[in-house]
């Protein structure tokens, strides 16, 4: 059943689409300039087409990649799911003897803030001191810690990425790191000795068992941040995890997830990484649409997605839309890149139509371009 809805999600918005005056102009003056074009509007309950143009033509996409990998990510694991760290060592009358081993499980959100609530943990389970070093387990992912395709992107956007990985692998002025497992070690060891586990340093002897296992915060909370925040660092970390620690695997669980689902194949989701650096990511308008309206209609997990949109108009933090008439009646993931901007979501209209719309420049362009027709849309 669940299957046959999901393939009645996706057909129906393989309606013909037609096109206005007005968004013909825009079209053509999107094109005059010589930027390609994907988009359309749909009815978000019936999925009939309302407008659009090459909707089928599968462009750069920049972020909007992220509602297909959050989206795929938070069905298979649920909005509960946690990822563990796991600390592991020879604990003997409050002294860890040897080395206290640090095992990365792919946690996202590793902060400062949470390594002091992991540092009292291991304090509540008779941690004093360690007669040994601090040391990483990064076995839970494989050797390659930057994407496929992230050579033309700027580098101050392509985090490494490490099985245990802290503050988003960003020292204290927000600057990307090399090592990631340096500002780990460092960070996990100043914060273990402000809170009173003395780190002694001496020869790795006993024999390790794991004292405990440190959750991350809910995948409802973590595809939140990532959605509304744009995180390329969090998303990778979870595709990195869904693949078992390999990017192309998964990569194939989420192409392979929309292959079952939704009828969609792979070469409708011609993606190599989650977050949308990568210039080598192909999709197009009509399949973001079909993601964005079957997760609006599940049950299960549609809410927590569609919480994790950014709300124009609605969020504590100012949004560079400033367009007072679209306040709250727009959820948005947008992209930008070097000659790419998009923008997918969900629109209510002035008379209380819901729309799942998804637009996708690539050229010349500017984020006012999309906005210009969203505005449009919704107004």
């Amino acid at each position: 059943m669940r299957r046959s809805l999901h393939l009645l999600l996706a057909w129906g918005l393989a309606l013909p689409l037609l096109a206005g005056a007005d968004f013909q102009a825009w079209v053509r003056r999107q094109e005059a300039k010589g930027t390609r074009v994907s988009a359309g509007l749909w009815d978000l309950a019936t999925g009939k087409a309302v407008e659009g143009h090459h909707a089928d033509t599968a462009l750069v996409p920049a972020s909007t990649t992220k509602v297909v990998s959050s989206y795929a990510i938070l069905r298979t694991w649920k909005p509960d799911f946690l990822l563990e760290t796991e600390a592991w060592g020879d604990l003997q009358g409050g002294a860890v003897r040897g080395d206290l081993v640090l095992k990365g499980g792919g946690d996202p959100f590793l902060t400062d803030e949470r390594i002091w609530l992991l540092a009292r943990e291991l304090k509540a389970a008779g941690v004093l001191r360690v007669t040994g070093r601090l040391k990483l387990d990064q076995s839970a992912f494989d050797g390659q810690r930057f994407g496929n395709g992230w050579e033309n992107t700027s580098a101050n956007t392509t985090p490494p990425i490490a099985a245990l990985s802290v503050n988003f692998n960003r020292d204290p002025a927000g600057r990307l790191v090399g090592d990631p497992d340096r500002l780990a070690l460092d960070t996990l060891h100043r914060i273990f000795t402000e809170a009173g586990i003395a780190i002694e340093g001496g020869p790795p002897n006993g024999a390790p068992r794991k004292l405990l296992a440190f959750p991350s915060p809910p995948l409802r909370q973590l595809v939140g941040d990532i959605n509304k925040f744009s995180n390329n660092f969090m998303i990778e970390m979870l595709v990195k995890r869904f693949g078992d620690g390999s990017w192309p695997r998964g990569i194939q669980r989420i192409q392979r997830f929309y292959q079952e689902a939704y009828a969609l194949p792979p070469s409708k989701l011609a993606i190599t990484d989650g977050s949308g650096l990568s210039k080598d990511n192909l999709l197009s308008a009509k399949t973001l649409a079909v993601v964005l309206r079957g997760a609006w209609h599940d049950f299960e997990v549609g809410p927590e997605f569609a919480a994790s949109l950014k709300v124009i108009g609605g969020e504590p933090w100012k949004l560079r839309v400033k367009d007072p008439n679209l306040a709250r009646r727009v959820r948005v993931k947008t992209g930008h890149l070097s000659g790419v901007s998009s923008a997918c979501g969900y629109l209510q209209t002035p008379d209380g139509k819901l729309r799942v719309f998804a637009i996708l420049l690539n050229g010349n362009c500017q984020e006012n371009d999309v906005w210009e027709q969203v505005s449009r849309w919704a107004n």
